[in-house]
């Protein structure tokens, strides 16, 4: 049986927060060059996974449950603070910058944690209620993007 959306997206947040933890132990030891390197693929996976909610799983969340337009919004002005979080992070790894990069990860971690844990108690569940038969397609699409 396929897994749901909880707990495929759940996982996902797992895997980035790994990557984050992997950046901070990495600037605590002046290591740039793999620094920048995770950096940039803490960003990468941190926008697959903010497209595919906003582009592939609230639209038809939204569709389906017209008052989840009011958690989605709220999800959406998240993904731009975090998206700006990682576009300050990767310019202080540039810069190597061991500070700046520490504040911002720490930064990060709490802003990712607080958005982690309304999107998995509130919005995920949500949508595995609302779009369940969708499921195992919207999560092809997730794996392929």
């Amino acid at each position: 049986m396929p897994e749901s959306i909880a707990e495929t997206l759940a996982a996902d947040h797992r895997r980035c927060d790994r990557l984050l933890a992997l950046v901070e132990t990495r600037t605590g030891r002046n290591d740039w060059a793999l620094v920048a390197s995770d950096a940039s693929a803490l960003e990468q996976a941190m926008e697959k996974h903010l497209r595919f909610e906003e582009e592939s799983l609230f639209p038809p969340l939204e569709q389906a449950m017209p008052m989840a337009k009011g958690p989605t919004g709220v999800m959406r002005m998240e993904h731009a603070q975090i998206r700006q979080l990682l576009g300050d992070l990767i310019a202080a790894t540039e810069a190597r910058d061991t500070d700046d990069c520490l504040g911002l990860l720490e930064t990060l971690h709490l802003v990712i944690q607080q958005h982690n844990a309304k999107e998995e108690a509130i919005l995920y569940p949500m949508a595995d209620a609302a779009l369940g038969p969708q499921a195992p397609a919207l999560l092809a699409h997730l794996a392929g993007q």
